[in-house]
């Protein structure tokens, strides 16, 4: 997995790799992630698994293969193996031969189920890692909408683009959300937080026109965090709306983005029909400006950030930098982020 890392995004990191309602039981599915072709399955009892597609006895990929439940079974040879990655069978042995299959496995990434979201650990130690990032205050369960969608762009490119504060009036320009006449100064304030910072609660802007829905007098914080994950918790009396987009690189030039969303108010579930095209259009809006932006960065041409409308970026790339360097060192992370209003016009 070394090599694949070498591609922009960081190790020691959970990464959200698959919903889980992709992943049924007794069911497998592919996945590149990583610059890895993966394998993904889960057991009949529930248990979730990831193992690199390919045979370590000849090099197929797992995937051709059948699996029952308890195991897969290689297509070719048919040896078996469990949700652990240890082999159990190898059906061309006969009594006498002194080989044990137990000593064989194929390799595997640790995997996690939260909230209804696969993570894997890119990475030697998952239990000496950051934990998995939850949206708080909706419970462990599945959300309640959600979409993923390919984006042709980097890692780096890809979170700063949806992290970017004044993209929203020109690219998400429509009447359920921005207008071109509606931009205007705003000042949001930010505190370091685990693995990245926050913008601060705050009642969300007048021409956010979506959080009107909610109804009342609602109020929301922002959270990034590394390797990608943004979590905003909106919250308006007694009801909580939570959202969760996560970024996972497929290669050095490809991303798959993850957006979930959480309610706590039961009645907002007959929206569904409803919210779903707005949630496809908005990221299809990200997606295909990504797309025209990937023409003009082919030939690497130098890039400007610009203070303050650009300053989560610039906190992204020093975010980057200090957990490599403090894998590197074998040190504690130490967060470069400082407490800070931020002014801009959107």
């Amino acid at each position: 997995m070394a090599d694949s890392l070498d591609a922009g995004w960081l190790r020691d990191l959970w990464y959200l790799a698959v919903p889980g309602s992709e992943v049924g039981r007794g069911r497998m599915t592919v996945r590149t992630l990583l610059g890895q072709r993966l394998l993904f399955g889960r057991t009949t009892e529930g248990e979730v698994f990831c193992f690199k597609d390919v045979c370590p006895h000849r090099g197929i990929p797992l995937s051709f293969g059948r699996f029952d439940g308890r195991e897969v079974e290689c297509c070719y040879h048919g040896w078996r193996f469990g949700a652990d990655g240890r082999c159990t069978a190898i059906p061309a042995l006969v009594e006498g031969q002194a080989f044990e299959p137990g000593r064989i496995k194929a390799k595997t990434l640790p995997a996690r189920e939260v909230q209804g979201n696969i993570w894997i650990f890119a990475g030697s130690d998952p239990a000496a890692a950051p934990p998995i990032p939850v949206v708080p205050d909706v419970g462990d369960r599945r959300a309640d909408l959600s979409e993923t969608m390919p984006f042709d762009s980097g890692m780096d490119h890809a979170v700063v683009g949806l992290m970017d504060p004044a993209h929203g009036p020109f690219v998400h320009r429509s009447w359920w959300w921005r207008s071109a006449k509606s931009i205007h100064e705003k000042a949001k304030h930010f505190v370091p937080s685990d693995l990245g910072f926050t913008m601060a609660r705050h009642r969300p802007s007048s021409n956010s026109r979506a959080y009107r829905i909610i109804g009342g007098a609602p109020e929301t914080e922002i959270a990034f965090r590394l390797p990608g994950v943004r979590i905003e918790h909106i919250r308006t009396g007694k009801v909580v709306v939570g959202a969760l987009t996560a970024v996972t690189p497929v290669d050095a030039k490809t991303t798959r983005i993850h957006h979930a969303i959480w309610w706590t108010r039961p009645w907002l579930s007959l929206f569904k029909p409803f919210f779903r095209p707005f949630m496809h259009k908005f990221l299809s809006q990200d997606r295909d400006i990504m797309a025209m932006q990937a023409i003009g960065l082919a030939d690497d041409p130098p890039l400007m950030l610009i203070d303050d409308a650009d300053t989560q970026a610039k906190w992204y790339y020093r975010l980057k930098k200090e957990w490599a360097a403090s894998r590197a060192e074998n040190r504690p992370f130490d967060n470069p982020v400082k407490e800070r209003t931020l002014r801009w016009r959107s």
